[in-house]
């Protein structure tokens, strides 16, 4: 997400960081070409206004001007700005009323709406330690009461039954009454989406909120919309009292103007973010961490949560034990750490929150990217146990096997056995008490990380 934003902003300010002092004329052409950039990701032309203009005044003070490197003062007063204009702080759901909790969910059809239920049952389910009830109040679409319930069934959410002859504000009613009675902590009602806006949606999902007085209304909106989505938000919020607004298909969408522009234009935060198709593919939004992420700064803090909600603990910690008895790292070992990548949300989500990925070209990101990760998973699956712990016995006509077994060629196999001995030499140096050196390396290399 916000990927050709973040390029093309970490490239102009790079460029200002070298020069020895801001100028006017240095200055006017940075924030031409940051309000470029920022059009070009999509975002609403009001939005980009103000923002250059607050920018530009809080530029140009004395403590900018005089400070021994402008450039990097200048990304300061940058970063602040983006922090500003998303929103300030994480603002988290209002859970504290007395139970249950209900939630109302809205949104255009297509945008994800029924899946991002899901996603936030298992969301509040498994981080916030809530009994969660689901009902689908759409009453349009039985494929989508039927989606709900078989989604309900994955996460450890309970459903609440409902069809298509029964009126919306009936089953909302009876879904919260249940949930009452069964006392869950929240419950989350799904509402009908339509192709676009209109008169008659407006009014069905007005009587539904009057009908459970929802202590969260929150509205999905499909990011790839762009300035479509800021417009349905904005017109959503007309009608509805919004309490925050949910941004679906982050990760498939290069430009990402719809999150720098909601919160201005609706004056409702972005509290989550669908980054994924899978129910665990929801993320609380930072605005600090995502104004960092856009500059190049990385996301380390939600890297660390991620992998302490994710990981294998014991796994890890068998593997840690392994390498300290000096004991190899075997091709099983290089598998198991692929999985564990893939349990957190696979290479790619890994690497959009490391400081200074901006600066590694699209061809490298490819190479290191999921399709990667997965090919070398089933490359080392069509091995056999005794090759996976004796690489060196992999030859010709064994090469030749593995390849055809996995769906890949000969130097796919050769790629992955060069790959795996880099590792592997990497892994003595830590077993032998290198891994403090090596951790000291790696933050040398990578800019915004303490040393």
């Amino acid at each position: 997400m916000l990927d050709n934003l973040s390029q093309r902003l970490q490239a102009t300010l790079k460029r200002l960081r070298g020069e020895g002092r801001l100028t006017e004329e240095n200055m006017r052409a940075a924030l031409r070409e940051v309000r470029m950039a920022l059009l070009e990701a999509d975002v609403a032309l009001p939005v980009v206004k103000d923002f250059i203009e607050h920018v530009r005044i809080k530029a140009s003070g004395q403590a900018v001007l005089a400070s021994l490197t402008p450039g990097q003062a200048l990304v300061k007063v940058v970063y602040d700005e983006l922090v500003a204009l998303m929103g300030a702080v994480n603002e988290r759901l209002n859970l504290a009323t007395r139970p249950p909790a209900v939630i109302l969910v809205a949104g255009l059809q297509g945008s994800g709406k029924t899946t991002t239920v899901a996603k936030l049952a298992r969301f509040l389910h498994e981080r916030e330690k809530k009994s969660v009830m689901v009902a689908s109040a759409d009453v349009y679409r039985p494929a989508a009461i039927e989606q709900l319930q078989k989604l309900a069934a994955t996460i450890g959410a309970e459903f609440f039954p409902s069809r298509s002859d029964q009126q919306p504000v009936d089953i909302a009613r009876q879904a919260v009454a249940e949930a009452r009675k069964r006392a869950m902590d929240v419950v989350i009602i799904d509402t009908a989406g339509r192709l676009h806006v209109d008169a008659a949606m407006m009014q069905e999902i007005r009587a539904v909120h009057a009908a459970i007085q929802p202590v969260e209304t929150l509205f999905v909106v499909d990011s790839m919309t762009g300035q479509d989505a800021v417009n349905t938000a904005k017109a959503f919020n007309e009608v509805l009292p919004l309490s925050g607004v949910i941004l679906t298909k982050t990760d498939g969408d290069a430009r990402g103007g719809a999150a720098l522009s909601i919160r201005q234009i609706t004056g409702k935060p972005i509290k989550f973010l669908g980054v994924g198709e899978k129910t665990d593919a929801l993320e609380a939004f930072y605005p600090d961490r995502m104004a960092a992420r856009i500059l190049g700064m990385g996301d380390v803090l939600g890297l660390v949560e991620q992998a302490s909600r994710t990981a294998d603990t014991e796994k890890t910690r068998e593997f840690s034990q392994k390498l300290a008895k000096g004991k190899g790292f075997s091709l099983e070992d290089f598998r198991d750490q692929l999985l564990q990548m893939e349990k957190m949300g696979g290479l790619t989500s890994l690497m959009e929150k490391l400081p200074g990925i901006g600066e590694v070209s699209a061809a490298a990101k490819a190479q290191l990217g999921d399709k990667q990760s997965t090919r070398l998973v089933a490359i080392i699956n069509s091995m056999t146990p005794h090759e996976r712990r004796f690489p060196d016995t992999i030859r010709g006509s064994r090469k030749r096997r593995i390849a055809a077994g996995s769906g890949t060629q000969v130097q796919d196999v050769n790629r992955l056995l060069k790959q795996f001995d880099q590792m592997q030499q990497m892994m003595k140096r830590m077993g032998k008490g290198g891994l403090q050196r090596m951790l000291r390396d790696v933050k040398g290399r990578l800019p915004g990380l303490p040393g």
